[in-house]
């Protein structure tokens, strides 16, 4: 086994079994930020002013409609700082697209329902297939992979895809952003939600019933045909202006009304099940390193801080059966079978079916293109 050895400038290490250093101990996630994403990124009078240019077409496109641009929301800090700088700062008409799982936290609904309310905005609710939803998640369960929340989150973008498809809608803002999220998950931690190849052979050898109302996409059809046959645009705004995580929760706080979650993504119970507990103890994967280590490149965290964070558990001990009871219940299973799949081999992406090889070909021609930054791997 390879010595164990954590980044001198972030905090990522070798539970990231492809991490490589340098002389100096750094990480590549650092060099390639550095190389990669720092020289491309302009969050200055540059960036505002491409920004406006984005903004202006996006608004010539949808002057005749009742709104110019989608904007999906989950109520989590990136999702509603995004909406309220849309509307109040950059003018724009969004139709605000939640995608309701099935594990929405009453924190998150809240947050939802203040911005909507304050906003004065139109909310479309696409309510995904509960008993569909639950087969395909104890599937993934069964599975043994890590990325167990791919239901989910492929069920978010494949749904708002085919509303913007369906409805003719040009243009789709989304919270994504280098300043909180500049260093990606490794593959082999969160391997990519929109492989619907996966999905299926995984329900193929452990689903129950059939899928024929969940929302399946897959990569050819979202990365190629929406946005150069159809048009269809993914803008992030959060990319061409300053974007500072505290500064952005206090004002949401201070405005709206708008509660704070203890960590990112943890609007979603089933995500903060996952991402806490599931991921940390089967696997060893802390996904906290990768959001410090994101806030350390972009100066909103010190190395030292982020260290004393890693030393406590990401989950409450003291509680954490309660949620394990909490997820087994909701998803129809005994305790014993949750536990099981825990305790079971882990298992990867690569042990069941995969368009890895048509991800890679397609990063590389966009990388050459200039079309994306960061996540080498």
């Amino acid at each position: 086994m390879s010595e164990f050895k954590t980044c001198t400038r972030c905090v990522m290490d070798t539970t990231d079994s492809q991490i490589t250093f340098d002389e100096q101990g750094v990480c590549d996630h650092c060099r390639t930020f550095d190389s990669d994403i720092k020289p491309n990124w302009d969050t200055g009078q540059k960036g505002w002013n491409d920004l406006q240019l984005i903004v202006d077409r996006v608004k010539k496109e949808g002057k005749r409609k009742d709104f110019d641009c989608i904007m999906g929301m989950s109520g989590g800090i990136d999702s509603s700082y995004l909406l309220y700088l849309a509307v109040e700062k950059l003018g724009l008409r969004p139709l605000v697209f939640h995608v309701d799982a099935g594990w929405n936290s009453q924190t998150a609904v809240n947050n939802i329902e203040v911005m909507i309310e304050k906003l004065n905005l139109d909310l479309f609710t696409e309510v995904i297939d509960w008993e569909e939803m639950k087969d395909l998640q104890r599937a993934f369960f069964r599975s043994c992979v890590p990325h167990i929340d791919t239901p989910q989150d492929h069920a978010f973008f494949a749904t708002m895809y085919k509303f913007a498809d369906k409805y003719k809608v040009n243009n789709i803002m989304t919270g994504a952003n280098y300043s909180t999220e500049c260093i990606r998950n490794p593959k082999e931690w969160m391997y990519f939600q929109s492989d619907s190849r996966q999905i299926r052979d995984i329900f193929n050898q452990f689903g129950e019933s059939k899928l024929n109302n969940y929302p399946l996409t897959n990569i050819l059809w979202h990365k190629v045909y929406l946005p150069y046959v159809k048009n269809i645009k993914v803008i992030t705004p959060l990319n061409y202006m300053p974007y500072i995580k505290t500064e952005a929760v206090e004002l949401l706080k201070d405005k709206f009304g708008w509660q704070e979650y203890p960590q990112k993504h943890f609007e979603s119970r089933f995500t903060k099940f996952y991402e806490s507990y599931w991921l940390y103890e089967k696997f060893g994967f802390d996904v906290r390193k990768v959001q410090y280590s994101s806030l350390i490149l972009t100066g909103q965290m010190t190395r030292e801080e982020a260290i004393e964070k890693l030393k406590s558990k990401p989950y409450d001990p003291e509680n954490i059966h309660h949620d394990f009871e909490f997820v087994a219940n909701k998803l129809d299973m005994e305790v014993s079978e949750l536990q099981a799949c825990f305790d079971a081999p882990n298992k990867t992406y690569k042990d069941y079916k995969n368009q890895e090889s048509i991800y890679n070909m397609g990063a590389t021609i966009m990388r050459s293109l200039g079309l994306v930054r960061g996540g080498k791997r």
